[in-house]
């Protein structure tokens, strides 16, 4: 190998890996990633995964779609302290794909994807933006979500 190439991030059994950057005032004032940034992070992960599927919101909750959703629950624990800005990742699956909802697993990693900062979890309900009542994911999002399940087991 050259020192131009690099190494070939490992094969992940399920799931994404959504390159993020922390960014220097992304630091408490230890020096360490603030335990509110991770969700930050994480969610602008997702973001970007469902953009590549056509889910977005354009200001238009009316026309939102499946992009209007709510959080019903959000856990995370932290493994290890994130000591610096650069380049890490964030891998992302569904572990549950309801009519109306769905639970993600999320893990706050190194670049590569083999150190694990933070790991968690967090449960979404898709909304009628009219009545604000839990209303069913569509058949294209649910085929995008599929591919994104974490075998049982």
């Amino acid at each position: 190998m050259t020192t131009a190439e690099a190494p070939a991030a490992p094969a992940l059994p399920y799931g994404r890996l959504i390159p993020v950057t922390v960014h220097f005032d992304d630091l408490d004032a230890l020096g360490l990633l603030h335990n509110a940034r991770y969700p930050v992070l994480v969610e602008r992960a997702w973001t970007e995964l469902w953009q590549e599927h056509g889910v977005t919101f354009a200001g238009d909750w009316a026309t939102a779609g499946d992009a209007c959703n709510a959080v019903r629950e959000l856990r995370i624990g932290y493994e290890a302290p994130v000591t610096r800005p650069g380049g890490y990742a964030v891998h992302l699956w569904l572990d549950r794909l309801g009519t109306t909802g769905l639970t993600y697993g999320f893990r706050f990693c190194s670049a590569d994807g083999t150190v694990t900062y933070a790991q968690g979890s967090r449960v979404l309900v898709r909304l009628d933006a009219a009545t604000m009542r839990p209303a069913p994911w569509s058949e294209r999002f649910r085929a995008a979500g599929r591919e994104l399940l974490r075998p049982a087991g």
